[in-house]
């Protein structure tokens, strides 16, 4: 783990839970794409940073996940580092209770505030297309969470952050996290004919070819809107209808599962409710979900 893999001249990515990107800007200046998941990979950072002599002049956070951000704080104290995040996601970077609040819908329990759920709060402004050193670009990769984005370097590497999962976590746990569906599949959609010298997902292998993963990832789409469809043909609530998704897919439900495959759940019931393909309807003052005929 933090191994340091060099793709071209001037990029490498970190092996790391969740992949991060590192570009030189020079000989001695470099920036990172996303910080780890927590105070203990900020210090691998710097360790890595200090050993290769290079000086950290900020980080771009793809988006607010604590997976993401959580090595911001300790970055940005022992290096003086900026930090970018993307409109909405800059807030939950600045204050990163939202995410567990936003995940639970409420003021979130003991059981949901720790470091894989919320990471320490960091100083971040704004992702602005100035803000990016000479030769990058953004790109909109909206769906996996609020406004996530990713990067291309000046060599033509596209960092795409969480828009896509490899065939082994889909297959291990299938309801992926997913905040809006509909612009997760336009997401991928695009992603599907994007073009680079390579492209780094976090969560995915290395490729210079990443349509068949794009793919993968909307078919899976499609396969868990069917499975949910096909739980509410008789009338359901969530919660049943949540237990029920758990035990045929071999889950087992803990604090962290419930708010974050629920809250997958709910984004799913909602795209397939304004779709016309699931009713939902209050009966003895629960909300109902049941497919339509």
């Amino acid at each position: 783990m933090y191994e340091l893999i060099q793709l071209t001249e001037r990029t490498y990515y970190i092996h790391s839970p969740a992949k991060i990107g590192l570009v030189k800007l020079n000989d001695s200046n470099v920036c990172l794409i996303d910080s780890g998941n927590d105070k203990e990979a900020g210090r691998k950072l710097k360790k890595l940073l200090d050993s290769n002599g290079w000086h950290l002049t900020a980080i771009y956070n793809t988006h607010s996940n604590a997976d993401h951000i959580g090595g911001n704080k300790y970055l940005q104290l022992n290096t003086g580092c900026k930090i970018f995040a993307p409109s909405v996601e800059c807030c939950f970077t600045k204050y990163p209770v939202l995410e567990p609040s936003f995940l639970y819908g409420g003021y979130p329990m003991k059981e949901l505030r720790h470091k894989f759920l919320m990471a320490q709060e960091s100083s971040a402004e704004y992702l602005t297309p100035e803000s990016l050193p000479e030769g990058f670009s953004i790109i909109d990769l909206p769906g996996h969470f609020f406004d996530m984005k990713g990067f291309r370097t000046p060599d033509d590497v596209v960092f795409l952050a969480d828009c896509l999962s490899s065939p082994d976590t889909i297959n291990k746990y299938r309801l992926t996290f997913v905040y809006d569906v509909g612009a997760y599949i336009a997401t991928l959609e695009t992603v599907k004919s994007m073009s680079a010298r390579l492209f780094v997902p976090s969560h995915a292998d290395v490729t210079d070819d990443i349509s068949s993963l794009a793919q993968y990832n909307i078919d899976s789409v499609n396969s868990n809107a069917e499975m949910i469809i096909s739980l509410c043909k008789s009338p359901v609530n969530f919660e049943c209808l949540l237990g029920k998704l758990f035990n045929d897919l071999g889950l087992t439900m803990n604090f962290e599962q419930y708010v974050l495959v629920g809250s997958t759940v709910r984004s799913y019931l909602s795209w397939l409710k304004d779709n016309g393909r699931l009713n939902a309807y209050f009966d003895g003052n629960m909300l109902m979900w049941q497919g339509v005929n």
